[in-house]
């Protein structure tokens, strides 16, 4: 398989990334993170104006409709640069609607992602799930002329920033069961629903949710009633595509700021480079990040062509353990090769060891996929 970026693809790439070389330097990124909203709107604006919202979403909604393999050089991007804003979670918001929404729906919802007007996530975790997309207790039942729900959703990466939220509901059925799957797109601010935002370890915004007799009307159900646990695991398997996509991007960084303290700084007046222990560990890291690269793009690629669902998970689940284990092994060496210094706030290789160890977790660590990928 040629994992080579396409002409176009490269072109993007390069784009994206003199943006962020541009205007999302290290510290210009540590004044997002400490600001109340965490996100940069003129960022988000220059995303939307750059077609990057966009590359997901159908041509007929305002989008390119591109895949993963599309996205891969963003998020390779996107992991570099440590971006705070909500792309990833946008994207599969967007996604969700794209695969369950009405026409109607999408025609109200996806144009508006498209271009920058509108933040969307993904509301699909609990607190008992364990990565678990169909272990849902959040209920959703049927009143009137709309629908009343009642439960709470943890870690809703992407919640305080966002303009709608795609949230996945019981509407029949209990635990994990795959019939009863309902997914819902409701406004934040809807009556019965209460946010608690907070800052992840990785400088991300997240927040948890209360749903008490949270109404709704009729048309905030995407989809058919009880249907969409396949679109969920299908979309989420994008996003995991997308996320190994974007650890490779924060490992290469990682690797090349690391090569480059070993070649300055100096121990018994001789680079640390020098020493043959440090460098073997250097070649350790540089062939653990072309080892995920390889197994990003398989996943990217095999998301966007496979049409079995169990192969598709079996792909995304396979890259993702190779991941997790690469995030660990070079978010660790990195700051241990930089000694005292790799853990200050003040080097931006300690904020992608926090990234690269979150991202571990994200959408399952290794023992989930292990397992998934067994089954």
């Amino acid at each position: 398989m040629n994992f080579d970026y396409t002409e176009e693809q490269q072109l993007l790439a390069e784009s994206v990334r003199r943006f962020m070389a541009r205007d999302y330097a290290f510290e210009s990124r540590k004044k997002v993170a400490i600001s109340h909203s965490g996100i940069n709107d003129a960022v988000w604006k220059t995303f939307a104006e750059m077609g990057l919202l966009g590359l997901a979403i159908p041509a007929e909604h305002g989008g390119f409709g591109g895949g993963a393999v599309d996205l891969m050089s963003t998020m390779d991007a996107i992991g570099e640069a440590l971006v705070l804003e909500p792309f990833l979670p946008t994207v599969l918001g967007a996604r969700l609607v794209a695969a369950a929404g009405s026409d109607a729906q999408k025609a109200a919802i996806l144009p508006r992602v498209a271009e920058g007007a509108l933040k969307l996530a993904f509301a699909g975790t609990e607190e008992h799930s364990r990565y678990d997309l169909a272990r849902i207790a959040l209920k959703a039942r049927r009143e009137g002329d709309g629908w009343v729900l009642d439960g709470e959703k943890r870690v809703v990466l992407g919640g305080p920033q966002a303009g709608l939220l795609i949230v996945s509901a019981r509407t029949a059925g209990s635990g994990n069961d795959a019939e009863g799957v309902s997914l819902f797109a409701i406004e934040p601010g809807a009556a019965g629903v209460a946010r608690n935002d907070y800052r992840t370890f990785d400088g991300l915004r997240a927040c948890d949710l209360r749903f008490k007799g949270a109404r709704v009307k009729a048309d905030a159900l995407l989809g058919a009633e009880g249907k969409q646990l396949p679109a969920i695991e299908a979309c989420v398997d994008f996003a995991i595509a997308l996320l190994c996509a974007e650890a490779v991007g924060a490992m290469r960084y990682a690797n090349e700021t690391t090569l480059e303290y070993l070649k300055t700084r100096k121990q018994f007046g001789v680079p640390i480079g020098a020493f043959q222990a440090l460098q073997h560990r250097m070649v350790d890291m540089v062939i653990t990040c072309e080892q995920a690269r390889s197994m990003a793009s398989l996943a990217c690629a095999r998301v966007d062509a496979e049409t079995d669902p169990r192969e598709r998970s079996r792909a995304a689940s396979a890259a993702k353990i190779k991941i997790a284990d690469s995030c660990r092994h070079i978010s660790q060496e990195s700051v241990q090769l930089h000694g005292g210094m790799g853990m200050t706030e003040e080097l931006k290789v300690s904020h992608t060891f926090r990234r690269l160890t979150m991202i571990a977790q994200q959408f399952g660590d290794a023992d989930h996929h292990l397992a998934r990928y067994g089954r």
